[in-house]
């Protein structure tokens, strides 16, 4: 068989097993059984005439030839992604499924009333939140939107920001505590992350974590003190400030989506009703907002 006869699911399965490496993972991404890609592979493998991967103890590493035809198989699916971008900016009408990448502290304290506001809005948009820190490829569907705190956002996405994100001292209240909860490793490159460090008795940090609402549930169980975006800290009763938010913490709060999607009706839909929403709780973001009690 001739390569340019190769049909684009015989494409894309060998472009699977290249970049997952055993036909498990290959089948799981592709969403078919084991079995199925081990004998489609053999066909493609007969047809073609030669071996398109060999095995590397558990592994397949992916021939001359095997390389060859991922490599094929990678331009073609950037192209259909384009596509599927591109195609989706004529939609007319905002309708359908917009998938919102961002974290659980600003799901959890800020972003579920609005989604909840924007349904009433938008009934006929449907909303599929991603929880997770690192940014995900929008470029690849992984999401359409994502609400970041960051104050890099990444050059291939375009948004708003919205407010700058205060953050302060907490601790629980009604007790005095000399202890102190520190953000966790996957957090280290945060400014206030190493601030604790430099502060902080070692013998003193007696307790990490990797999530913003995992400090926020030490804090106030009076595990010690520790930093916290204002718009956590001041929503918990069991929390008082300790000091006045310090800017050097700040972080801006970006809405992200890519070029290709900004003007697809319900992205933009969510987005307009967000950047509204976000300026109207700049008080509370910012720190501004007196803490309730």
């Amino acid at each position: 068989m001739e390569l340019d006869r190769l049909a684009w699911d015989d494409l894309r399965l060998v472009g699977a097993v290249a970049e997952a490496g055993t036909l498990p993972v290959a089948a799981g991404r592709l969403g078919v059984a084991h079995s199925t890609v081990f004998r489609r592979l053999r066909q493609i493998e007969a047809a073609m005439g030669c071996a398109l991967f060999e095995r590397n103890g558990a592994r397949l590493a992916p021939t001359a030839a095997g390389e060859e035809i991922a490599a094929v198989a990678r331009v073609v699916a950037e192209a259909v992604d384009a596509a599927a971008l591109r195609l989706a900016g004529r939609e007319p009408l905002p309708s359908g499924e917009v998938r919102v990448a961002t974290n659980d502290s600003l799901l959890v304290h800020f972003l579920t009333p609005l989604f909840a506001g924007f349904r009433r809005h938008c009934p006929a948009v449907r909303l599929d939140v991603v929880l997770g820190n690192p940014a995900l490829n929008l470029s690849k569907r992984d999401a359409d939107v994502a609400i970041r705190a960051t104050d890099r956002p990444p050059e291939t996405l375009v948004g708003r920001k919205g407010a700058r994100i205060a953050w302060a001292l907490f601790g629980p209240r009604g007790t005095a505590v000399e202890d102190w909860v520190s953000p966790g490793d996957a957090m280290a490159g945060m400014a206030v992350a190493r601030h604790v460090a430099r502060i902080a008795p070692a013998d003193r940090i007696g307790y990490r974590v990797n999530t913003v609402l995992g400090l926020a549930e030490a804090i106030e169980a009076g595990v010690g003190r520790g930093y916290l975006p204002c718009f956590v800290g001041d929503a918990r009763p069991g929390l008082r400030r300790l000091e006045a938010p310090d800017e050097r913490f700040a972080t801006d709060l970006w809405l992200l989506t890519h070029a290709d999607l900004r003007h697809v009706p319900r992205v933009r839909a969510l987005m307009d009703f967000l950047a509204a929403a976000v300026a109207d709780h700049r008080p509370l973001l910012e720190g501004r907002r007196p803490q309730p009690g």
